[in-house]
Formats: structure tokens, C-alpha cells, sequence
């Protein structure tokens, strides 16, 4: 995972520590030594983390803070203040100014690398979420984050406590009494059952189960496509720092340890379901604006429209964080035969199953689109060539064993696909010149012989992957 970290600190010692510390785990990092200089390079440069100083000379961290917070430019932006106040007082000034974690000096390097690896995911979430947005039209980001700011002005968000032991979650249900509603589970896996089939903003789990890891709630929450962007907030006990770590890893979105502060609590959820809400904004708009514009009725996949507007945005992307980026051209083999054969509504099924046989294969961040006709396009943000071919593989593999069933299951069809994969070349490659290699590559599958995968990278000969 690469990722762009300001570390904004006006003494050099602690940024270069800082810097130290991430570069060793192959982040980038960019510094500066005040507030004006931080909030321009947020402004004016690609960062996913900022690591934030409070005592800084003329313009202090919390107001810095409160600056990336208020601008919808930054407002995405996760910020750690990293400072030695280590007062309650202080981190809750820290997060109702918007922050997203608290470190206090001297910071235990696990801490840090499992806390910024964790918010370089959910900015990683946020920015494709923000990109796709951005390609279909203009929306009013500053209208959204307004939006998430508001909750909780006329109505209480619903959580989710996870608990077995009475004494805590009576104490938790009292400080939260008057800021949210809150369903108290005592069993784990109810608990899970629970969060997977009702509409909670942010869930709490404790870890002070007898014979249960309660990281294995975090865990299952993460694999299921209608939890998987819920928050998560883990109550630890003192000591737990390696659960803390691993419940990061894994996926949780904020932690406390005990004794909890009340105010502190609150202001963690606070801050856990405004990112919720602005990314469920985000996925709203970009559902019902492309749904009519830029989808493809039958398949229900993005189309052709769509994937000439958002690729430009990937590729410049990729190339300008040096990130890999490809493109996996896909094709049914012998269509024409199949629509002649069982005539155009058994061809439509054939797609339409074609089609979701290729989501099931592809991450969230891929982009999958039908190209035209029976020919689709995959993109791959991060990924390179030879990874994208063995997608590929999978999926040509999987088409030439389970055959397709049409007229309501009752006729069974074998149809294979052939697919041409290209890397981004990054010395002179363009949008264009990266399509016409996978369309080559594509073309060269389907003359040697079809059912086959064949790549493409720059200017080098193309591998084939056939049955």
C-alpha cells in the first residue's frame, strides 16, 4: 500500500523522526514546518494522511485542523494530530475540530505505521468514491459534508454495542444516553447476525469477552459487501495494544481504552458517522446519477460512455502517483451463433450472466464496463499486468467449465471468451495507445485460436494463456 503522508511538525528532529518511521514502511512523506504551508500542500498537492503538530508558532494544529475540515477541497483528508499534550480535554478538542485519531508523543511506531495504514484504506475508499462522483457530473461535495455535519441535529443515529459483561455496557448506554440509540448484544455472533440485517450508523464492540476474539466480529463485518463499510469502534482494555494493532489491520475504524471518557466517546462517534453519511452521500449520488446516463440496461454494468470519461481520470491517476494500471479486454467467443441459434432474448441471458459471472471476479475499486455488443472492458487501478491476467484466467477458466443455462434453465450452453490484457506503459503511454494493445492483444487471442488470454505490456511480445 503506497500513500503520500504531510507530516507537519516546526521542529525538524520530530519530522524527521516521523518521516523516519513511514519511509521505512515505503510511504512518501512531505513536510512542513507550520500551518499555512500545511494547508496549501493539502490544497494544492495529493496527500492521504496528515500527521499534525497542535503547539505550532502563529496558527496552531487545532485550527489548522478545523481549516482542512471546513474546506470541501480537504475535508476527505484524514488528519492524526501528533503532539505530547495528552490531556482528555485536549484530544476531544482534537476531534471535535474534526481530526480523526489523537497519538501522543513519544508515538509507538506499530501504533503509528497500523493507524495511518488504516486511514490510507478508508482515503483510498473516499477518493474512488470521490472520483466516480466527479465523472458522472458535478455534485455539491460541500453540500454532503454540510449534510454530515448536521446529523444528529434532529434525529439520534442508531448503534450497535457488542458486550457480554452488564457493568460496561450499562456505563456505555448511560454516556451515550441522549446522543444515540443504542441495541445492546451480549453474543458475539448475534451480534454479528444483528449488525448484518439492520441499518445501524457505527457499531461498538467490546473486548472483554470470556472465551471469544472479538476481532472476529470485526473480521466477519468486513467480508459482507452490506457491512463492509460500517463503522467500527473498538473498547479495549489497557494493554491490549497488539489487539488494538491487529482490530486496525483488519479493519476497525477507532478504538478506546478504558476508563472512557464520555465526551471522548461521543466525540469519536460523532466523528465515525460523519464519514459514514458523506460516503453513503457519495454512493447515493453516484447510484442514481449514472443509473439512467452511463449504465447499460442489460447488463446493468457501466457503459461505454462512462468508461471514456472515468478512464482518462484513472489513468492521469495512476501516472501521476507512478501507481500500475490495466485493462483487461474481454470477448464471448462465436456469439453471432448463439443469437442465431436461440435468437436474440437467449443471446441477451448469455450476457446478462456473462456479466455478473465477471463482478463476482473483480474488486470494489475495479471498474467493469460493457464495451459494446458482446465485447467488455475491465479496469484495474493498482494492479499490473500479470495479476490482471490471471483475473482474467479465473474468468476464462470459469466460462469454459460451467456452462450457461437459458429458456428458464432448461437449455445448457458452453460458451468461452477470449480477453486481452495491457499494463500501463509509463514512459509514453497514452489512454488510447493502452486500449488499442488490449484490443491487439485481444485480437491476437481470438486468431490463435480463442479461449485464451493473452497480455500485453508496452512494446513487448504478447503472452498467451489458453485451455
Amino acid at each position: 500500500m503506497t500513500a503520500r503522508i504531510l507530516v507537519v511538525d516546526d521542529i525538524p528532529a520530530n519530522v524527521k523522526l516521523l518521516e523516519a518511521r513511514l519511509t521505512a514502511e515505503y510511504f512518501e512523506v512531505v513536510t512542513a514546518g507550520n500551518g499555512i504551508d500545511a494547508l496549501e500542500i493539502c490544497e494544492t498537492d495529493k496527500i492521504d494522511v496528515v500527521l499534525l503538530d497542535i503547539m505550532m508558532p502563529g496558527m496552531d494544529g487545532f485550527e489548522v485542523c478545523r481549516r482542512l475540515k471546513s474546506s470541501k477541497a480537504t475535508a476527505h483528508i484524514p488528519v492524526v494530530i501528533v503532539t505530547a499534550l495528552d490531556q482528555v480535554s485536549d484530544r476531544i478538542r482534537g476531534l471535535e475540530c474534526g481530526a480523526d485519531d489523537f497519538l501522543t508523543k513519544p508515538v509507538n511506531d506499530m501504533q503509528l505505521v497500523a493507524r495511518v495504514r488504516s486511514l490510507v484504506r478508508l482515503k483510498m475508499l473516499t477518493d474512488e468514491l470521490r472520483l466516480r462522483a466527479v465523472t458522472t457530473r458535478g455534485i455539491g461535495l460541500e453540500d454532503l459534508m454540510r449534510g454530515a455535519s448536521a446529523h444528529g441535529k434532529d434525529s439520534q443515529p442508531r448503534i450497535l454495542l457488542i458486550d457480554e459483561r452488564p457493568s460496561s455496557y450499562e456505563r456505555i448506554c448511560k454516556m451515550l444516553k441522549g446522543i444515540a440509540v443504542v441495541d445492546v448484544v451480549t453474543e458475539p455472533q448475534a451480534g454479528f447476525l444483528q449488525a448484518a440485517e439492520n441499518p445501524y450508523e457505527c457499531v461498538v464492540i467490546s473486548t472483554g469477552f470470556s472465551d471469544y476474539d472479538p476481532l472476529r466480529i470485526s473480521s466477519h463485518l468486513r467480508s459482507l459487501d452490506r457491512t463492509r463499510y460500517l463503522p467500527i469502534i473498538l473498547i479495549a482494555e489497557q494493554g491490549e495494544d497488539e489487539r488494538i494493532m491487529r482490530g486496525l489491520d483488519i479493519g476497525i475504524n477507532d478504538y478506546l481504552t478504558r476508563p472512557v471518557d464520555q465526551q471522548e466517546l461521543a466525540a469519536r462517534l460523532n466523528t465515525q458517522i460523519k464519514r459514514k453519511l458523506y460516503n453513503d452521500a457519495l454512493r447515493e449520488n453516484v447510484t442514481n446519477t449514472i443509473e439512467m446516463a452511463v449504465t447499460d440496461g442489460l447488463t446493468g454494468l457501466h457503459n461505454r460512455r462512462y468508461l471514456d470519461n472515468h478512464l482518462k481520470k484513472l489513468f492521469e491517476r495512476a501516472k501521476s502517483r507512478k501507481s500500475p494500471l490495466s485493462i483487461v479486454m474481454t470477448d464471448l467467443d462465436h456469439f453471432k451463433s448463439i443469437n442465431d441459434t436461440h435468437g436474440h432474448d437467449g443471446g441477451d441471458e448469455v450476457l446478462r450472466q456473462f456479466a455478473d459471472r465477471m463482478r463476482k471476479k473483480i474488486r470494489g475499486i475495479d471498474l467493469i464496463c460493457r464495451f459494446g455488443g458482446e465485447e467488455f472492458v475491465i479496469i484495474m487501478p493498482d494492479t499490473h499486468a500479470d495479476i490482471a491476467a490471471k483475473v482474467a484466467e479465473r474468468m476464462r477458466l470459469e466460462n469454459d467449465t460451467a456452462p450457461f443455462l437459458i429458456n428458464d434453465g432448461e437449455t445448457s450452453l458452453k460458451v468461452t471468451a477470449s480477453a486481452g490484457v495491457a499494463g500501463m506503459d509509463f514512459s509514453n503511454d497514452t489512454v488510447e495507445s493502452l486500449m488499442k494493445r488490449a484490443d491487439l492483444a485481444l485480437y491476437e487471442a481470438k486468431s490463435g485460436g480463442r479461449n485464451r488470454v493473452v497480455t500485453k505490456v508496452g512494446d513487448r511480445e504478447p503472452e498467451a494463456r489458453s485451455a
